[in-house]
């Protein structure tokens, strides 16, 4: 056992309203500069959809992930080091700016500056690249609330898998019907969102992509990064990644993508998409996993097994001897104790209500989804029937709006039964909570039938509808330990510049006011956890009531 630690995020699918919220701030955060302008690191889907950039999905084409080989051994489904390099400076493999989208602004200074007339003056789009006129035809958002579905639904690489499965089994009736729920005409469409950001996976083939070394994964938290200076802008690993989350930026000719927000994670707040989320839908928390597995659950034969083999991988927080493996691989003790504390591992491994996306491109990913349940409650309801009530809802998810096998292709490579495990379970706890409510006493049949009790049910209840910001977010901070020690070998009797009349000009601490002494924090974490008490407080803070 080789015990490691990862930072990972659940998204609640049932919340999200597709506001967009988490992508503009993820932008102005972190992607708001020239060469980025086509770039979101964070991006909400309408499903059904092609996504961004334009059927990220379809990896015949795009040729993201890894594939097992004859030996049932990983590599690449791009090549090995061998075609790589021949390919090295011509990658033909790589999705371009109108599969993305070309970005725009408009010419607003025609509105202001035009002369006095009849007519009415125009804002002409100009795209951002050239500054040329354009004409818009795409954008990173084209199919929201399936606003492109009449026209573009079909291409839909999830809906086209679907639909072909069906035909390669024409006898099977169960295999048809999966195929007509997949319709677009407005009276039997559905739709949900999907919000994506980096995976920072476990065996991230961007990564193994690289041929410079510039991308990698920290191993004090899996956080996959690029190396702004080893990056040689060879692109491999836009080819190499499944979801397309690494860009290009033409500007500096490098690789950039998402961070996962590290230097607030660094110090115990969470992501800025996750900070801003008005549904409330994330969640971040520690995950504890076996390394020396990942390398066999990823070369698992049967993708339909993907998902149970990286379940597999995680390890169980609670358990004595992996708290002692991890004690002796050197992983923190607050980190340990974040692990029993995650949000992220009750949802994926207690509850098991949360789902992997595209385990298939066995990059053992590790962003995960709690799949959508609220259109078959309004369904029932509009037919009449009560649409909390158990027996109701059980019957009615294998009829979802939203096909089970639609959810299917996209959670848990085709395989049902996960994902109605997961809605039954979400159904049970509305039926037992809507009783709780009411004051009724709640029927013990509803729990045991999707395999848990009833304080285990209102304990998911509270993590999925109720849970507080510190519930949430259960973030260890990042060598705290290390960095006291550090500030407080910086006392008054042994640095030379701590004096009055000194270069310090002080008398606090080597860098003047508030630095070294015994009792004082470092001041970046201290302005840090200052702005998480005052975004989560329930009360202004005094120097704004004072302001007032």
């Amino acid at each position: 056992m080789r015990p490691m630690a990862q930072i990972a995020m659940v998204m609640n699918l049932d919340k999200c309203i597709g506001c967009h919220t988490c992508s503009v701030t993820c932008k102005q955060a972190w992607t708001n500069r020239n060469g980025m302008e086509y770039v979101w690191f964070n991006n909400v889907e309408t499903r059904p959809g092609q996504g961004y950039p334009r059927r990220y999905e379809d990896q015949e084409k795009w040729r993201g992930g890894w594939e097992l080989n004859r030996r049932g051994a990983l590599k690449l489904k791009n090549g090995g080091r061998i075609k790589s390099l021949l390919s090295i400076f011509s990658n033909p493999k790589l999705p371009e700016i109108k599969d993305y989208y070309e970005p725009w602004t408009y010419d607003y200074k025609n509105l202001t500056d035009a002369p006095l007339g009849d007519d009415y003056p125009v804002a002409e789009p100009r795209s951002l690249i050239d500054g040329k006129p354009m004409k818009v035809e795409w954008s990173s958002n084209w199919d929201d609330n399936l606003g492109g579905a009449p026209e573009y639904g079909d291409l839909d690489p999830m809906v086209e898998k679907v639909r072909r499965q069906a035909r390669q089994a024409e006898a099977d009736e169960q295999a048809r019907q999966a195929a007509d729920k997949v319709k677009f005409a407005f009276e039997q469409t559905f739709m949900f969102y999907l919000p994506r950001i980096c995976e920072h996976c476990l065996n991230p083939s961007c990564v193994s992509s690289c041929p410079s070394g510039a991308m990698y994964k920290r191993a004090e938290d899996g956080i996959v990064l690029v190396d702004q200076d080893g990056c040689r802008g060879w692109r491999k690993c836009v080819t190499g990644c499944p979801y397309k989350k690494v860009y290009f930026n033409h500007a500096t000719g490098k690789a950039e993508k998402c961070t996962l927000c590290y230097p607030r994670v660094e110090v115990g707040l969470p992501t800025v998409c996750s900070e801003t989320c008005v549904g409330r839908l994330r969640y971040l928390g520690v995950i504890l996993y076996d390394a020396d597995k990942v390398t066999e659950a990823a070369s698992t034969q049967d993708e339909q097994a993907l998902y149970e083999a990286q379940l597999g991988v995680f390890l169980d927080p609670e358990d004595a001897g992996v708290r002692q493996a991890a004690e002796r691989a050197g992983i923190p003790y607050d980190w340990v104790e974040a692990a029993r504390r995650s949000p992220v591992h009750a949802l994926i491994s207690k509850y098991k209500v949360a789902l992997p996306l595209h385990p298939e491109y066995r990059t053992m990913p590790m962003v995960w989804y709690i799949p959508p349940l609220s259109p078959v409650v309004d369904a029932l309801t509009e037919t009449g029937h009560d649409g909390e009530d158990a027996d109701n809802l059980f019957g009615a998810i294998d009829t979802l709006r939203i096909p089970l096998e639609y959810l299917a292709e996209i959670f848990t490579a085709g395989d049902v039964g996960p994902v109605r495990s997961s809605l039954t379970k979400l159904a049970a706890m509305r039926a037992h909570m809507r009783a709780v409510n009411l004051g009724e006493r709640p029927d013990r049949a509803i729990a045991e039938a999707v395999g848990m009790d009833g304080p285990g049910i209102e304990e998911m209840y509270r993590l999925l509808a109720v849970a507080k910001y510190e519930d949430r977010y259960v973030i260890p901070t990042a060598a705290v330990g290390d960095a006291r020690r550090l500030e407080e070998s910086a006392v008054p009797d042994t640095c030379s510049l701590d004096h009055a009349d000194g270069p310090g000009m002080g008398g606090d601490g080597p860098f003047g006011q508030d630095s070294g002494g015994k009792q004082l924090p470092l001041v970046t974490i201290e302005n840090f956890h200052a702005a998480r008490k005052r975004q989560t407080s329930d009360e202004e803070p005094d120097d704004v009531r004072e302001q007032q």
